[in-house]
């Protein structure tokens, strides 16, 4: 007995005795098994399962579910149009659960509260967060084993990621499972340190018997064994490439898999293939739900009815299996999501953004109904650059770096006034540097450059390109960055130019192997000619002995850095000073 389960992108078949498994993951179905196991039996576990688009991930996360009928589920699905807001997935995960927040520490509830909108405050602490995710989750487990299935994880705001990423990383006794489907490579990343499944390709035999459930009838042996090899194993290819492909002349005479584009492109192509022959109407229905990730269905009705589409138009699309619209919106694959979106033109994506945003209440969901202004619009347009900024200091007090620089650069793009689209694209790229996106903040910069600058932000563009260049290990290029930097901010302000000197000495000091000993000395001469602090502290202390030691010598340095390691060991000293500069501190001690 075989069946094809269509919605996971791999075929399944019974196994004796344990129920439904899917054709060619017997040990990952054991590998899942044995976590229900484990946690069933109190002790915690994470798990990654990573592997190309269409190679079963999500087919896996559905057959944990299917077997936990004794858990609480908990789901949350990376959406990429979703990367730029600040915890909503980790929202969609524990949504359900806030009735349990009171019983969380008072800092926990606190920066859980305003991480998810539902208290004001300053920008929460990412630690205080995960430990509050990490408690609530506790908590829902001391009622019934909980699973939690997060699909398409790298699509995750970085916020949520990070805070799941702690979470998987420290449960232990909270019978609590948690499952990321996630896509290749694997080295690294926000899930480093959590045990990883990597999927393979299915053998050949299993791919066969794959293709026998969607090719039922004869097949030109040398045909099966060309889209055998093209998929490469890949489930999702071998269910959906032969969709659309009406006679085995077709599957002989031009089989599309092995052309340029990557597998999830032509996959995509599998599923246009199935879109084309729709109503207009349907297909105008598909691209608003592609557009509006959330699932929301009652505002895909209330956009579809504002584009004068019914009810109606969403038969076709159901009775293809291409999505499920109930209380929520949700396509059988994402990779439909995609393809439908990014088959339609320019003007009509714009329609379809312009529409959901009309229809988003702007009091309950001010940054979706912005990001989607913001695609609605031809052109630059003031007002929606002002909607987007706002949005960006929403999500940086909620701690979304990365969201927050994204919603302004998307407010710079859209700014007509040369000047302010300067600014607003300066502060997009302070944020997408300290976010980690490094190559998004120079093009910023280079967008801010264009526009007319103050001296200020002059200083600023050449401080934010010299500290790029340290955190992305272009050594030889910080110093002098950092130094021209500070030279420009002297007569600005004093302070920052300190601490900017003292950015461009520690650059110079700890990158021996790219800076010239010629290069360092400039620097300490320039830090000892810079202007006195009026009130020294730690770091104006470690600034002046620094550059005693390169300019001067041991004996020279000595009591100054006697009292800078003094300043730093001070009860009094400013978290300032101690999150940026220890590091520099403890050698000179």
């Amino acid at each position: 007995m075989a069946t094809v389960t269509s919605t996971s992108g791999v075929g399944s078949s019974v196994r004796p005795g344990r129920g439904v498994t899917l054709w060619g993951r017997r040990a990952q179905c054991g590998d899942l098994d044995g976590l229900l196991a484990e946690v069933r039996a109190g002790r915690s576990r994470a798990l990654v399962v990573r592997g190309e688009p269409g190679i079963g991930k999500t087919a896996l996360l559905r057959y944990a579910a299917d077997t936990a009928p004794d858990f609480l589920v908990a789901r949350a699905e990376g959406v990429e149009s979703e990367m730029e807001l600040p915890f909503a997935a980790l929202h969609q995960l524990c949504g359900r659960m806030l009735g349990r927040l009171d019983r969380l520490p008072g800092p926990q509830r606190e920066a859980l509260g305003v991480a998810f909108g539902l208290r004001s405050g300053s920008a929460p602490d990412r630690f205080l967060v995960g430990l509050a995710v990490l408690g609530l989750l506790g908590e829902v487990a001391a009622e019934q084993p909980l699973l939690c299935l997060v699909d398409d994880a790298q699509w995750l705001d970085q916020a949520s990621a990070q805070a799941l990423a702690f979470v998987a990383r420290r449960l232990d006794a909270e019978s609590v499972g948690v499952v990321f489907g996630t896509r290749s490579p694997g080295a690294g990343g926000e899930f480093a340190g959590v045990r990883e499944l990597a999927l393979e390709g299915l053998s050949d035999a299993d791919a066969r018997a794959v293709l026998g459930t969607v090719i039922p009838g004869r097949l030109d042996e040398r045909v099966r064994d060309r889209i055998i090899a093209e998929c490469a194993g890949n489930p999702l290819a071998l269910l959906e490439l032969p969709r659309g492909v009406t006679t085995t002349a077709e599957l002989a005479g031009g089989f599309g898999v092995a052309g340029p584009l990557p597998l999830a492109g032509r996959i995509e192509q599998s599923f246009l293939r199935q879109i084309a022959p729709l109503p207009e109407t349907t297909r105008r229905l598909l691209l608003l739900a592609a557009a509006e990730p959330v699932g929301d269905s009652a505002l895909l009705w209330r956009a579809a009815e504002r584009l004068g589409i019914s009810v109606e138009a969403a038969g076709p699309a159901e009775t293809a299996g291409l999505l499920t619209i109930a209380a929520r919106v949700t396509f059988r694959h994402p990779l439909i999501r995609s393809a439908v979106y990014r088959s339609t033109s320019p003007h009509e994506r714009r329609e379809a953004h312009r529409a959901l945003a009309e229809t988003t209440d702007p009091r309950r969901d001010p940054d979706r109904r912005a990001w989607h202004l913001a695609q609605g619009v031809f052109g630059p347009d003031e007002d929606i650059a002002a909607e987007l900024d706002r949005s960006a200091s929403r999500a940086q007090a909620r701690g979304g770096l990365a969201a927050a620089a994204a919603f302004l650069q998307q407010s710079a793009a859209l700014t007509p006034e040369p000047a302010r689209r300067a600014k607003r694209a300066l502060a997009a790229a302070q944020l997408m540097a300290q976010a980690g996106a490094f190559d998004a903040a120079l093009r910023l910069l280079a967008t801010a450059e264009a526009g007319p600058l103050e001296e200020l932000q002059h200083a600023q563009v050449d401080l934010l390109r010299g500290q790029i260049a340290v955190a992305s290990s272009r050594g030889k290029d910080a110093p002098p960055l950092l130094l021209k930097a500070a030279q420009r901010l002297e007569p600005i302000d004093v302070r920052l130019a300190r601490e900017t000197y003292l950015e461009a000495l520690s650059a110079a000091l700890y990158a021996p192997r790219f800076v010239t000993d010629r290069a360092l000395q400039e620097v300490a001469e320039a830090a000892r000619a810079a202007p006195a602090a009026s009130r020294p502290t730690a770091s104006d202390l470690l600034l002046d002995g620094q550059s005693l030691l390169v300019t001067e010598g041991y004996a020279a340095a000595a009591p100054t850095l006697k009292r800078a390691v003094s300043a730093f060991s001070a009860k009094d000293l400013s978290a300032e000073d101690g999150q940026r500069w220890l590091w520099i501190a403890w050698p000179s001690a």
